[in-house]
């Protein structure tokens, strides 16, 4: 997904299209001008679904499914800034670290379309730790690839702990290793002597990776 396509999907959706292409041109004019109107996006532009078709899950990422309007509008406000590298990651943590919970979403559903290298990592740590499952599903989108393992590995435990579907995850076949096993194996048996399950999809992943060999 790139940021024109975004402004494609956005076309006829947004409630007021006059106010979105002044404040995308502000932004790219003036960066300080996006803390004023990260926050205005969902009055002005409007909070609906960005797809016609309902979502299957509460996706992370650049997949627009689950995307809302004012998602899709803080995205493009966010591409518009004239930055890169430690310069725009500043900017990005600053609107994330003060913004309402939608608005740290796209945040986190813009990184994977800004230049900033690793430089939002510590965003996603901030937002694996949130019990928000919003926030959680979309930090584990494909922005996710600069996770460490280990940090990718809680990610993915904190998915299933919150009833997060596994298809949040980016990246996840690729990933699942035998260390991620040991700790879901660990978490079943847990749940098993609670008299809890595990979500199917968790078991459907323990019983393709449990038998591969733990790190180290």
């Amino acid at each position: 997904m790139t940021a024109g396509q975004l402004a494609d999907l956005l076309d006829g959706r947004v409630a007021d299209p006059d106010w979105l292409a002044g404040a995308v041109d502000r932004v790219a004019r003036d960066p300080d001008a996006l803390a004023a109107l990260f926050p205005a996006a969902g009055r002005r532009c409007g909070r609906g679904p960005l797809s016609g078709t309902a979502p299957r899950s509460e996706t992370g990422g650049t997949d627009p499914a689950g995307w809302t309007v004012d998602d899709a509008a803080r995205v493009l406000l966010l591409t518009a800034l004239p930055l890169s590298g430690a310069a725009l990651a500043e900017q990005v943590e600053a609107v994330y670290r003060y913004g309402s919970a939608d608005e740290k979403r796209a945040v986190l559903r813009a990184l994977p379309l800004l230049d900033i290298g690793a430089g939002g990592v510590e965003i996603l740590h901030d937002a694996i730790r949130t019990n928000d499952t919003r926030l959680v599903a979309a930090a584990v989108g494909p922005y996710a690839r600069h996770l460490d393992a280990a940090m990718w590995r809680q990610a993915v435990l904190k998915c299933v702990f919150m009833d997060i579907p596994l298809t949040a995850v980016d990246g996840l076949d690729r990933r699942a290793d035998g260390e991620l096993g040991r700790m879901l194996g660990d978490l079943a048996d847990e749940r098993r002597a609670a008299g809890r399950t595990m979500p199917a999809d968790a078991d459907i992943l323990l019983a393709l990776i449990g038998d591969l060999p733990p790190e180290g």
